[in-house]
């Protein structure tokens, strides 16, 4: 890759400044040998989500399709974020994470997709099947992190914008994007590890600002930053699962109360869960995620909930 080295990269491969998100394997031979993961139903029933008409004027609505996996619909453009429709976060078809809850809303039931925000490369946000399928059907713009364009080009997109952290694309009109950071890692292989960026999204359409997290740990003043140099959004859509066990899920993923703290520093007006009840990753029963974010929340914070899969918002 012939990027100049930065803050966060070192002429090689990416990484967080000042922290490392990434568990080495002796890390993870322990969980394996130590983990005592709560059982999941095999399948969770979800009621197919009717997709919201895009705003006639400024709006911007929010439809949770599962795992990372958004809607958003304005008057000016669709999007989705991190797309997976596959039954499986993995790179095979008969092995890997399979799905509790299906899809809200069926491939073949999304209105035309007029670009894809990519967060990272990881099985459960990168779907390269769905990715195909967008790109043979729609031919969205899709925007992602530095280093991902063979990867997406290998998918079939035409349309692919790459940004560093920070950068800013008037993606269509109407739609302006920031790539914003998050303390996380990216692999799809064994020799692929930190090779393409990773990233949150500030999106603006429909008169509204959205703040997209992806998938990261609490880092201290980074989110404080996001609001400051971005705005503070009237919608965030903010991961609260995949935590457990916390001596080794700490650095990547943020658990429900540091969620709450994400929700106030980014200063968003409202939030939304995501990124849990989909696939079990990790230790924690499937509800014990809501269950913890309620209690964050307790009676001080009254504007971040987590709808069932297939809920909608309008802000």
């Amino acid at each position: 890759m012939s990027l100049p080295p930065s803050d966060h990269f070192n002429g090689k491969t990416f990484f967080n400044p000042g922290h490392s998100a990434q568990a080495g394997l002796l890390d993870i031979f322990k969980w394996k040998l130590t983990s005592r993961a709560a059982p999941w139903p095999a399948r969770v029933e979800v009621a197919p989500a009717s997709v919201p008409a895009a705003p006639s004027g400024e709006g911007l609505s929010a439809t949770w399709i599962g795992q990372s996996t958004f809607l958003l619909r304005s008057a000016s453009a669709t999007l989705l974020t991190d797309p997976v429709f596959s039954e499986r976060a993995s790179p095979f078809a008969w092995a890997g994470p399979r799905r509790a809850a299906p899809p809200a809303v069926a491939f073949e039931a999304l209105p035309r997709v007029d670009a894809v925000l990519l967060s990272h490369d990881h099985y459960d946000h990168c779907d390269l099947p769905t990715l195909a399928r967008l790109a043979r059907r729609d031919n969205p713009v899709v925007v992602a992190p530095l280093g991902h364009d063979a990867l997406l080009r290998g998918a079939g997109f035409t349309r692919r914008v790459e940004l560093d952290w920070w950068q800013h694309n008037a993606v269509l009109r109407g739609l302006d994007v920031t790539l914003v950071p998050s303390q996380h890692w990216s692999r799809r292989g064994p020799l692929s590890t930190n090779t393409r960026l990773w990233g949150g999204f500030m999106i603006r359409t429909g008169g509204r600002l959205a703040y997209f997290a992806g998938d990261s740990g609490y880092a201290e003043g980074l989110f404080t930053e996001i609001g400051r140099r971005c705005g503070s959004p009237d919608l965030a859509m903010i991961p609260i699962g995949a935590y457990e066990p916390r001596w080794f899920m700490k650095a990547a993923h943020m658990n429900p109360e540091e969620a709450v703290r994400v929700h106030r520093d980014v200063g968003s007006r409202r939030s939304i869960a995501m990124h849990w009840g989909t696939f079990q990753l990790t230790d924690e029963a499937r509800e014990e995620p809501v269950l913890a974010l309620r209690e964050a929340c307790g009676d001080q914070v009254s504007t971040f909930d987590a709808p069932e899969i297939g809920g909608s918002v309008l802000v």
